[in-house]
């Protein structure tokens, strides 16, 4: 019987980033306690940019950001907020916000061993490039790994692909 394989990958549904920015700049356009603090959200390239004339401002527009990302769908572990204190530059507030995608060398060995303690040899890991591809002869040992690996807390999004 051939084997059978998914893989783990950590990828960023673009578009919905880009609605839940849009989402967010409507909301503090429009909300009062926003009024005149000059707060801001814009998404370039592969980060969001957050402003606005007070850290505590700046934070609730990361706020504001996060439940618009919640309910598009978007996990917040691929938002990279650094230490997440927003940086006076002048008289506004900035927090930048990369977002992540893939799976990073490390993380992939963490979890490829993680994968190898628990099941030991009847469950192959394999490390591709920015994801991971997990093969076994046995389809409900794969679905023990991703059972396994959406109750681990892991530091990134993780979703399974190309099931076969």
């Amino acid at each position: 019987m051939a084997d059978s394989s998914f893989d783990i990958v950590s990828k960023v549904d673009h578009q919905e980033v880009a609605n839940a920015v849009n989402q967010a700049e409507k909301e503090i356009s429009q909300r009062y306690d926003f009024k005149g603090v000059d707060a801001s959200v814009e998404l370039s390239g592969d980060s969001i940019v957050m402003k606005a004339n007070s850290e505590e401002r700046c934070l609730a527009v990361l706020d504001v950001l996060q439940t618009k990302l919640v309910k598009r769908g978007v996990s917040l572990k691929s938002l990279d907020t650094g230490d997440g204190t927003p940086k006076a530059s002048g008289k506004i507030y900035r927090l930048d916000a990369a977002l992540k995608d893939g799976i990073s060398q490390e993380n992939a060995k963490k979890v490829s061993k993680l994968i190898r303690d628990e099941f030991g040899k009847t469950v192959k890991p394999v490390i591709q490039g920015d994801e991971l591809r997990v093969s076994s002869k046995s389809r409900d040992d794969l679905q023990a790994v991703q059972r396994m690996l959406k109750e681990a807390d892991l530091d990134f999004a993780v979703q399974f692909t190309n099931y076969r």
